[in-house]
């Protein structure tokens, strides 16, 4: 799936900006500490409310810093400590719904917030926050202002107040530079909280020049088509509203080098208007797949993914490959990535005592074969010269596939235990990588099984609350066959007979492929995984095993924080 920044957004008009800034006693967040707080609420361009307080640092302050801010400490001597103000101004930045924090440099304030948050226990808000300073730096280039210092904005906008290095007004002078910010950004096409925070330069003029391009696109969910002179399509994406979306790529809240320079040749775009957002987005992935537009990255080439297999032989061993066979062996998978399969495959090769070599074993046809170095290290039996017989090797073999396709524990066991070990001896590196290890195995094995058991139901129908009515699709061993929108005051079993005659017609695959392009399946299943999401037919069983690699989800978040779901 492509970026969707603007497709949801709060409109600035919305928002209601808490504009804060902080005066302290050093430039360091956690060695230096906040001497006053000023922070003014706006809302519509309105002011609404205002906050001051000096704070007791329980430090000295520095002379220079006095000589700075004229803060001394006989002002903050008897002024609040930091325990006492800290639950306010989090208050004053937390009790409107959609409220934003913004500052001057706001790394810096939001650094000394945080790290007084930390210093008493008390949990971090994380507000959104626009930064005035990198905003000005995109929309006020060199030569337009002297600098981009509060003092010079504030007078370049005409700020009725001028910055002293006191944090309230400091804060008010930041009211007007945003407002003029804010001014200057509204006809470049950004017009929500989220459109505003990814702003970090002005558009370019070949993406002024193609605003026009949006118009008349309807306000539905759906697939855009971006297409150059020649008609060739250039980029693909989906969005809950195709006119908004489209729209933003040509304001200065998209700020992607390739797709800046995309905008310099589109000549046009073709909107597919879609019933569901489900259908939307599974409808950009094949199309992505099928006619692999050069500015897309994500999704173009499905077909470039591999599987962890057992080879189907007397003695199977685990292999990395690039396609699913009929041949009643387990796999595993789809990887993204064939580093990341070889690791899933080591993680088998850790747990049990199978092969690795490649040679063409058969019962009792051993003659003129030598163990190598993995079986004299006793990390296999040799069943290539004959010293493990087929019996016993069958046991081990039988075991990869049990914790491919059901049980993991015995797997996870081995490793998990291993892990502790190596922990306990601080061999950390050693750890992390069989850690990374279980986790690949794990995700493969999980999306294998998720997409293997909704690939053998034949017939699914669920709905789930939309946007205009119940959203509700039918999927078929894993694809999405149809999707329609159940209307207020419709006829639900009408409908449901009229949708289900028009699905596409769709026969099994090799298991455990569905249907469908993995990535499809794997939006099915999140969507159906929806709390909201109700069943409503379904043809034969839908389950996966009770000891299923689902059961270690948690472990596979482990690896470098990825994804599930790649």
């Amino acid at each position: 799936m492509q970026l969707d920044i603007g497709d949801i957004g709060t409109p600035l008009g919305a928002v209601s900006f808490v504009v804060l800034d902080l005066e302290t006693t050093g430039t360091s967040a956690t060695g230096s500490r906040i001497t006053e707080v000023g922070a003014v609420r706006v809302r519509g361009g309105r002011v609404e409310e205002e906050f001051t307080s000096l704070v007791n640092p329980g430090v000295a302050i520095p002379a220079q810093i006095t000589l700075l801010t004229g803060i001394t400490q006989s002002m903050v001597a008897t002024a609040p400590p930091p325990e006492e103000v800290l639950p306010r101004i989090l208050a004053f930045l937390t009790e409107r719904e959609h409220t934003a924090l913004v500052a001057h440099n706001a790394p810096f304030d939001v650094g000394f917030l945080k790290a007084a948050c930390e210093r008493h226990g008390v949990p971090w808000p994380d507000p959104p926050v626009v930064d005035t300073l990198r905003l000005a730096r995109a929309v006020l280039p060199q030569g337009q202002t002297r600098n981009h210092r509060l003092g010079t904005l504030a007078a370049y906008f005409g700020s009725p107040v001028t910055p002293n290095h006191r944090a309230l007004d400091d804060a008010r002078a930041t009211v007007t530079v945003l407002a003029g910010l804010i001014d200057r950004l509204t006809p470049l096409g950004v017009g929500s909280l989220e459109e505003l925070r990814a702003v970090t330069k002005p558009p370019t003029r070949a993406q002024r020049a193609r605003r026009h391009l949006a118009e008349g696109l309807p306000e539905r969910p759906g697939v855009y088509v971006f297409t150059d002179a020649r008609g060739a399509d250039l980029y693909v994406g989906k969005s809950n509203n195709l006119r908004r979306r489209v729209a933003s790529y040509f304001t200065a809240a998209e700020n992607r080098r390739r797709i800046r320079e995309m905008a310099g040749v589109v000549a046009g775009v073709t909107p597919i208007v879609c019933a569901t957002d489900l259908e939307a987005s599974v409808r950009e992935l094949r199309i992505i797949a099928e006619r692999k537009p050069p500015y897309n990255r994500r999704s173009r080439h499905p077909e470039r993914v591999r599987w962890v297999t057992l080879t189907p032989e007397a003695y199977p061993r685990p292999s990395v490959v690039t396609t699913v066979k009929d041949d009643g062996a387990p796999y595993i998978g789809p990887y993204t990535s064939a580093a990341e399969a070889e690791q899933a495959k080591a993680a088998l090769l850790h747990a049990l005592p199978l092969r690795q070599c490649t040679h063409r074993l058969t019962p009792g046809g051993t003659d003129g074969v030598t163990a190598c170095v993995i079986a004299q290290l006793g990390r296999c039996g040799a069943p290539c010269d004959g010293t493990e017989s087929q019996d016993a090797y069958r046991e081990h073999a039988e075991a990869a596939r049990t914790a491919m396709t059901g049980d993991a524990d015995a797997l996870v066991a081995a490793h998990t235990g291993r892990i502790a070990e190596l922990s306990a001896d601080l061999r950390y590196e050693e750890a992390a990588a069989l850690r990374d290890r279980l986790a690949a195995f794990l995700r493969g094995a999980r999306r294998a099984q998720r997409m293997g058991a909704l690939a053998a139901v034949p017939h699914l129908v669920a709905t789930r609350p939309g946007p205009t009515g119940w959203d509700t699709c039918v999927v078929r061993h894993g694809r999405l066959a149809a999707s329609a929108v159940l209307e207020p005051g419709t006829d639900p079993a009408a409908f449901l007979r009229a949708l289900v005659a028009t699905a596409e017609t769709v026969g099994p695959a090799t298991a455990p492929l569905p249907a469908a392009l993995p990535g499809e399946t794997e939006l099915i299943l999140a969507w159906l995984g929806h709390p909201a999401t109700r069943l409503v037919e379904v043809d034969g069983e839908w389950t996966c095993p009770l000891r299923s690699a689902e059961a270690h989800a948690g472990m596979t978040h482990w690896a470098h924080g990825r994804d599930t779901a790649q």
